[in-house]
């Protein structure tokens, strides 16, 4: 039986059409039986809605789902998220059919790089290695050497150092937040920062940081290193205005991992403020109940993980629509600098957890 939540509503800022009980339930039986019917496997990225999350098979931050779609047998994959997300999955998984709900599902942080922006900047460039962050289009991959996530971008710039010297220049994009994280973590003087950002993690600033330390004083911070606040943070760390132990720069999957060594350990009541888009809460809550998950910013909601509703998907399903197609040679150069990465994570024994 699917449990569908509804206490954890999408902000009044996404315009999410209100489904009644009874129509979440017609629907989310709806979606279930067409995706058997498909031989589907629906896909669900941690900032999703509820009721998204509550019909998938699997949740997850872009990577992990896009590696889950290459090794789950069924051969349809309905990817709830936006478009580069599925771009990665079909990327992955050539010889399956992936299915986004809505092909306007874009992504703010992909779009603020083009592939002919990158190989405008590489020019300028010549001889320095390309690192782009996942939350990248399929183009701009394919003319990237090195692909990574927030949670392993500090081991491929360092493993690049190691490889390369230490004068070797290395273009990294397009966040320009986790740029300047990654810059401070491994104090390379020729990591050159693309001027992009995320309009949601971008819109968490410093002043929420504030506030909501006042409001909650003691709590742990979650922060994703995209976030306009992260520098600030870092400074408290620095400065000694806040805990050491208390501060976690985390990807979402490190953000759950978090919550469910919460759990296990157990014991005294905790309070995290979280600083990432607001999707994430529900899933933190369901893996601790025990603790209290605080948004650093109410209204940090990305439109475009909104757009993915059960009509679209149930649609999407029905009709076989939204076939995502990546033509061969971009799939096949898209996939070498993923691979890389996945290999120094492999080599270096750190977990793979994506955005």
């Amino acid at each position: 039986m699917i449990e569908l939540p509804i206490a954890d509503a999408a902000p009044a800022a996404t315009a999410v059409p209100r489904l009644s009980l009874a129509e979440l339930t017609e629907l989310s039986a709806e979606v279930r039986a067409l995706a058997a019917e498909r031989g589907a496997v629906i896909l669900a990225h941690n900032y999703q809605l509820p009721e998204i999350q509550a019909v998938a098979d699997i949740i997850g931050d872009s990577l992990f789902l896009s590696q889950e779609a290459e090794r789950v047998p069924q051969p349809v994959i309905a990817f709830c998220g936006v478009h580069f997300m599925a771009e990665t999955a079909s990327v992955l998984s050539p010889e399956k059919t992936v299915l986004i709900p809505d092909v306007d599902a874009g992504c703010s942080l992909a779009d603020s790089i083009t592939a002919e922006q990158l190989a405008g900047w590489q020019a300028k460039h010549p001889g320095a290695i390309t690192v782009m962050y996942v939350n990248t289009t399929a183009e701009v991959k394919a003319l990237t050497d090195y692909c990574c996530t927030s949670g392993n971008a500090v081991a491929v710039v360092e493993h690049i150092i190691r490889e390369h010297g230490p004068d070797v220049e290395i273009l990294f994009g397009p966040d320009m937040f986790l740029g300047s994280y990654v810059a401070k973590q491994t104090g390379h003087p020729g990591l050159r920062v693309w001027d992009g950002e995320c309009h949601v993690h971008a819109g968490i600033r410093p002043s929420d940081i504030e506030r909501v330390r006042r409001d909650h004083p003691g709590a742990d911070f979650l922060i994703h290193p995209e976030c306009g606040c992260s520098t600030s943070v870092m400074e408290y760390v620095a400065s000694g205005d806040v805990d050491t132990e208390g501060v976690h720069m985390l990807s979402t999957g490190g953000m759950l991992d978090y919550a469910q060594q919460q759990e296990a350990a157990g014991g005294e009541r905790k309070t995290a403020i979280v600083a990432t888009e607001v999707g994430m809460l529900h899933g933190l809550r369901q893996a601790s109940p025990g603790t209290e998950f605080i948004p650093a910013n109410e209204q940090a909601a990305c439109t475009y993980m909104k757009m993915i509703t059960l009509p679209k998907l149930r649609d999407a399903l029905r009709d076989m629509t939204g076939v995502v197609n990546v033509p061969v040679d971009i799939a096949e150069k898209a996939r070498i600098p993923i691979e890389r990465m996945v290999s120094i994570g492999r080599d270096a024994g750190i977990p793979l957890v994506g955005e």
